[in-house]
């Protein structure tokens, strides 16, 4: 269902922006029909696309199988749990659709993880766990995703279902809920730097790496992407600590000890309710290569936010705002 899901957002991309996309949306299924062997699977998938990109109030096995003109949801449920179909290939199949169209050597990698409340205990993965989705822990599943982000758009390119060690201990419970069973229990931030790197190897342009505090705390997901020299903008905690001439410093200590003429007014980006405005500032450290970011709420100068940056080469101030905006 990842793919459906990543499918679904891609061609979404079409019907908000046909000037530059003008191919319909059995044209651009074309492009991953050939993934789908049986000729019953490809019909389901398509006639699933058609009905998850519709109108319809509410989006599940019932409502997208009466919009086909089922009289029962059995086939939804099938293609969604025992059908064979390429996923991984459909998965290859958007990356380089939305790269023919979106990319550009300016591009960001976003990647986050998206928590799915469930009722049972049957879904793969899931279990009592925290998901910013609900803002607490509750019963789901929880998937890591990549976006791309480019000056023409942005679309899910790659997905990771985490499993939780709880469910790896279990062999017999993923053999149910056919989970695939992974060599070894994989991190959020492992799950993200194995996309990082599929995307990699793709041949995927970009320039930078963005993620939330989640992975921008976590030491070997950036010492990675350093390694391959590869630039981001991480979000941090507020007591991270940077190396500066004064020797280590918490984040939330650098940002009050910066003048008011450090502060300089920018825009990240357009958001839901136009352009989103902040105060940032850059502070050096010890690293040429790093620097801190901080973001300050117009608004109330108590709002702050910290972001940590890695550039093999020299960047502006205003193309860090820039990155740190793309999620």
């Amino acid at each position: 269902m990842d793919s459906i899901r990543t499918v679904a957002a891609l061609a979404r991309l079409e019907q908000i922006d046909a000037g530059w996309l003008r191919t319909g949306l059995d044209d651009a299924f074309a492009l991953v029909a050939g993934r789908f062997k049986r000729r019953e699977v490809r019909l389901r998938a398509r006639a699933c696309l058609h009905g998850l990109l519709s109108g319809l109030e509410r989006k599940n096995g019932w409502t997208l199988a009466e919009y086909s003109g089922d009289r029962t949801p059995d086939g939804v449920q099938r293609l969604f749990s025992t059908a064979r179909w390429d996923v991984d290939g459909v998965r290859d199949d958007v990356r380089d659709y939305v790269l023919t169209h979106l990319g550009d050597a300016r591009g960001v990698l976003t990647g986050d993880d998206t928590g799915f409340q469930k009722r049972g205990a049957g879904s793969a993965g899931v279990q009592r766990q925290y998901t910013g989705t609900a803002g607490k822990i509750t019963n789901c599943q929880i998937g890591v995703f990549l976006a791309y982000a480019g000056p023409r758009g942005r679309a899910l390119i790659d997905r990771e279902r985490y499993l939780p060690a709880s469910w790896l201990n279990d062999p017999g419970r993923c053999a149910v809920a056919k989970a695939p069973e992974p060599a070894r229990f994989a991190t959020k931030p492992q799950l993200l730097q194995a996309m990082i790197e599929r995307a990699v190897a793709a041949g995927v342009t970009f320039a930078w790496v963005s993620a939330d505090e989640a992975h921008g705390g976590n030491g070997p997901l950036r010492r990675f992407m350093e390694s391959r020299r590869i630039g981001y903008v991480l979000a941090v905690s507020c007591d991270h600590q940077i190396t500066t001439g004064l020797g280590k410093v918490r984040a939330d200590r650098v940002a009050a000890w910066l003048p008011a003429g450090a502060w300089q007014r920018m825009s990240c980006g357009d958001g839901s309710k136009g352009r989103r405005w902040y105060d940032w500032a850059l502070v050096a450290t010890t690293s040429p290569a790093h620097r801190l970011l901080i973001r300050r709420s117009a608004c109330n100068p108590a709002e702050l936010a910290f972001f940590l940056s890695y550039s093999p080469s020299p960047a502006p101030l205003a193309e860090l705002v820039a990155v740190s905006g793309s999620r």
